[in-house]
């Protein structure tokens, strides 16, 4: 049954993870990108970390998806209008990444051939991840926190539209 519950909802995370990059709509790609997320945090229970699950949606799921559809509809992004000229270099970018993805996944699946350390108690316990977080890696974490503010401001004033000049009252018929 558990295997059944993990390839559902696998399956459910790489196609909603397809749409969101597929959809030319925004929204419909923000909202399969919940779904994405909230696979993913089904997928942390059943592999024993329902803490890291829960942090899931709180904080991707519910904050910062949230944030990403305020963004879009305070800009009133629309529907991507495809130009044909970019299509090529698209499908190159395309074709590029896919193959480094290809060649780091063939990394990945060479390097587990060989044994790992197993796991300790001190590596996943809340001790050890607030250690880590707060310690080593706050640094890096208030920086991101940073990168995001700073991209929300910006994406808002880039798509400010500029103000337009009144009318002279001149112009105006009684």
């Amino acid at each position: 049954m558990e295997t059944l519950i993990f390839l559902l909802f696998a399956l459910l995370a790489v196609g909603s993870s397809l749409v969101v990059v597929v959809h030319k709509n925004p929204v419909y790609s923000t909202m399969s990108l919940v779904v994405t997320l909230f696979s993913v945090a089904v997928l942390f229970v059943l592999l024993g970390a329902p803490f890291i699950g829960a942090l899931q949606i709180l904080i991707y799921t519910g904050a910062i998806l949230v944030l990403f559809l305020f963004v879009i509809m305070l800009l009133n992004v629309t529907r991507e209008e495809s130009a044909v000229s970019q299509q090529k270099v698209q499908a190159g970018g395309a074709l590029l990444g896919a193959l480094v993805f290809g060649g780091m996944l063939a990394v990945l699946f060479w390097n587990a051939r060989r044994p790992m350390d197993p796991m300790t108690e001190e590596l996943v316990s809340m001790k050890g991840l607030a250690r880590e977080m707060f310690g080593q890696y706050l640094l890096p974490f208030e920086i991101v926190g940073m990168l995001l503010l700073v991209a929300v401001i910006g994406a808002t004033v880039a798509a400010r539209k500029p103000p337009q000049p009144d009318k002279p009252v001149e112009d105006l018929e009684p």
